[in-house]
């Protein structure tokens, strides 16, 4: 499939063959399908997950609850990319755990097309671990295809992979909501489970383009180490099956005993993160102070996604329920609403990346800190511009899809001001001795919004609710603006990073 899209090489000596794709590396092909056939499978499942959860032909839950579950599931997805990395580096390598990733993911879906709510929650499960273990090491892959971080061709070569991860999501909801919604929820997720199928024979077909680190295991674990490892994970596996069977048995057990720890996990291992890094005696004053300015912007993005991530369940829940989903009185499925970002993003990411290198070379780029300023008070905007469509419905109307449409929008230029650059900062500020870990800790900051998102709701907090909304919306602004106001104090942290 990938092999149309390849033509003759204009640098033989490029890592995979003598054919490239667009003139990268032939193995970016690879990379670029796995990536969006994976994506297409995981934002089709994100597209349906929320609705599924309320519908009464679904499990029929309350909307807090739903939007519980959908975002520990997204929390969960994020933390789990930080152990991900890990499994690479010490056990499989990255192509092997890719490998491993897409079969886990291909067998979640599988399991969350059964007709059985006993097995709907494994099926979650079972694809976050999956999530988790690709999301860390496809993209170190795509590095691999490319000579050391000066290769003219690596910034390119991201930017054409990261429009496979929109294309994907772009068609996902088409595809596999409109099957979901309108035949049946579990041929849906079977779809979703088809596409993971088609990314990882592709995967495997081309693995030999993959440059060949691909296949190293950077640090190995000694066998001492491999035994001292499973034993402390049987351990806490028994801990487990143990408190579990006694709380099940005793007639205690609701589901709320794995989403409040869970819930609790992705708050905490962030900061513990954080804290730990923060109190390495080995990092010298400038590493100290850089680490000190990177904490502003993890607050700042914790924030930011536990609003923007709302998309997916309290904007979505809120459409089924109260939107007049037509456009010139054709009716379309409410998981459509989740291609909007990545249209959206593929249409004005080129805008924006021209935008800054015009501002920079006339000398008015706006500093790291507005940019993540301003993404915070368009992603408040965007919630202020909620309410309208909240007052509509509460008078008895139904909200006109454009409502949520504009919502999107403003989200989606808040995004592309703070997570490309949010991506640029880690990597600029990390100290060297956690080079490799930092884009994990980067993943950690949506986990902590996520995780807030469901506390709120498992706490019962009705996140439609006007007032809810506003508070959230303001706090975003507030954030922004008190970012701006110290934008001095944290640039001298920065040093020399700008």
């Amino acid at each position: 499939m990938a092999s149309s899209l390849t033509k003759d090489s204009v640098s033989p000596g490029t890592p995979g063959s003598e054919k490239t794709f667009f003139g990268h590396p032939r193995g970016l092909a690879t990379l670029f399908m796995t990536e969006m056939w994976e994506r297409f499978s995981y934002y089709g499942m994100r597209a349906l997950l929320p609705l599924y959860l309320v519908a009464p032909g679904g499990l029929h839950l309350s909307a807090t609850a739903a939007t519980a579950i959908y975002s520990v599931y997204l929390s969960l997805v994020y933390l789990l990319a930080l152990p991900g990395g890990w499994f690479a580096d010490r056990v499989l390598g990255p192509r092997k755990t890719v490998a491993v990733a897409g079969l886990v993911i291909m067998l979640g879906h599988l399991t969350l097309a059964l007709p059985s709510s006993g097995t709907f929650y494994a099926g979650l499960g079972l694809v976050a671990i999956g999530s988790g273990l690709l999301k860390a090491n496809i993209s170190t892959m795509v590095g691999h295809l490319y000579d050391g971080p000066d290769d003219p061709r690596r910034d390119g070569g991201f930017t054409v992979f990261y429009i496979g991860i929109n294309l994907g999501a772009f068609a996902a909801p088409l595809v596999i909501g409109t099957i979901g919604e309108n035949v049946n929820w579990h041929l849906g997720f079977a779809l979703a489970a088809l596409g993971m199928a088609l990314g990882l024979a592709q995967f495997l077909i081309g693995r030999r383009h993959l440059d060949t680190r691909s296949d190293v295991v950077p640090t190995p674990l000694s066998t001492a180490e491999k035994a001292s490892t499973l034993r402390k994970g049987l351990l806490w596996l028994a801990v487990a099956a143990v408190f579990y069977s006694v709380v099940g048995f005793s007639g205690h057990y609701t589901l709320n005993w794995i989403l409040v720890p869970l819930t609790v996990l992705g708050l905490v291992i962030p900061v513990w993160v954080i804290a730990r890094i923060k109190r390495d005696k080995s990092l010298d004053r400038v590493e100290q102070s850089k680490m000190s300015a990177y904490i502003w912007f993890f607050i700042a993005a914790a924030v930011f996604w536990m609003i923007y991530d709302q998309g997916g369940s309290t904007l979505s829940i809120f459409a089924e329920s109260s939107a007049e989903n037509t456009v010139f009185g054709w009716e379309f499925p409410v998981s459509w609403y989740q291609s909007v970002n990545p249209v959206l993003i593929m249409a004005l990411a080129p805008v924006f990346a021209w935008a800054w290198l015009a501002l920079n070379r006339a000398g008015k780029e706006p500093s790291t800190i507005v940019k993540f300023s301003s993404g915070l008070v368009l992603v408040g905007a965007s919630f202020f511009l909620f309410l309208a469509p909240l007052s509509i419905a509460e008078g008895g109307h139904k909200a006109a899809a454009m409502w949520l449409v504009a919502i999107y929008f403003v989200q989606t230029v808040g995004e592309l001001t703070v997570s490309p650059v949010g991506l640029s900062v880690t990597t600029k500020m990390a100290p060297a001795k956690y080079a490799s870990q930092m884009m994990g800790v980067w993943f950690l900051a949506v986990t902590a919004g996520d995780a807030t998102t469901g506390l709120l709701s498992i706490a019962g907090v009705d996140l439609n609710g006007m007032g809810v909304v506003a508070l959230e919306a303001t706090l975003a602004v507030v954030a922004g603006f008190a970012i701006y106001m110290y934008r001095n104090k944290v640039k001298s942290l920065m040093g020399n990073v700008r």
